[in-house]
């Protein structure tokens, strides 16, 4: 005898997205993708990228059997939170460079959580950040590790170019102005100077690009968004930040299934009244 089917599980429902905390929306396309598999649909009140303000505000409704709204709802929200999180944080440094009136790019790092590359690079780009390197094959990094292995920066470099050849750039992490002159006199395509003091790292990006123009020259280590103004400067190209995506703030969502026929008309006009 057949098991008779879960009619409550499979009955179509409504659900809304509520945005509770202010900051940017990011994780559109990770978020519609988990309701796809489910074959649930997606309608969106506001654009990826959106400053949410006056929060709690309705964000989307999500159309489905109520068993694969519930499959669902935990990790789309895991992405959602965590993509926006990163994107808030993102503009925020964003403009601080923005208002510093520098030329050059606030950047994430390497240092991301396993298995979410993906949505952390992507959320970089939302909040108005650089994502650095996607993964190893968009450039070649070497780090101390690497340079002693090769036996010194000169050769570190001279191996990389050997095996990436012409199409590639390779950027050395440098702990000295001395490394950094070494690393750029041997064909490094960018420097970084790495846990140097503000002031520090503006003699010396000065120092480098007068020597050599031609080299980028990326400021790293410890910058917080209170101190990121301090390490702006003309002669410095790229700064990476790794509280980006590692120890970042979430934005806090949540996912209501709305209550009674008049809810679900009133969905339909994009403001919703819902289950607390």
């Amino acid at each position: 005898m057949s098991r008779p089917a879960n009619l409550a599980a499979d009955k179509i429902e409504t659900a809304v997205l509520l945005g509770k905390s202010e900051g940017v929306l990011a994780g559109v396309p990770f978020f519609n993708e988990v309701f796809r598999q489910l074959e649930c649909s997606v309608e969106w009140f506001y654009p990826e990228g959106k400053v949410l303000d006056n929060t709690p505000v309705h964000v989307a409704k999500v159309t489905g059997p109520v068993r694969r709204l519930l499959l669902g709802e935990r990790t789309a929200l895991n992405i959602l939170t965590r993509a926006s999180g990163i994107a808030t944080a993102a503009k925020v440094v964003s403009g601080i460079a923005r208002d510093a009136g520098w030329h050059g790019e606030v950047a994430g790092t390497r240092k991301i959580t396993p298995g979410f590359r993906l949505v952390e690079k992507y959320a970089l780009l939302v909040g108005g950040a650089s994502t650095h390197r996607m993964d190893l094959s968009h450039m070649v990094m070497l780090k101390d590790n690497h340079i002693w292995s090769a036996g010194g920066i000169a050769q570190a470099v001279a191996a990389a170019r050997s095996a990436c050849g012409f199409s590639s750039k390779i950027e050395v992490e440098s702990r000295s102005l001395e490394e950094a002159r070494i690393a750029a006199g041997a064909g490094a395509d960018v420097v970084m100077l790495d846990n140097l003091s503000p002031e520090a790292l503006k003699k010396g990006a000065a120092s480098l690009k007068a020597e050599f123009p031609h080299v980028m020259i990326e400021a790293s280590g410890g910058i917080r968004e209170d101190t990121l103004a301090s390490y702006t400067s003309p002669h410095v190209d790229i700064i990476s930040m790794g509280a980006l995506t590692q120890g970042y703030d979430t934005l806090d969502f949540s996912l209501k299934i709305a209550r009674g026929e008049v809810a679900k008309r009133v969905i339909g006009e994009g403001s919703v009244t819902v289950a607390e």
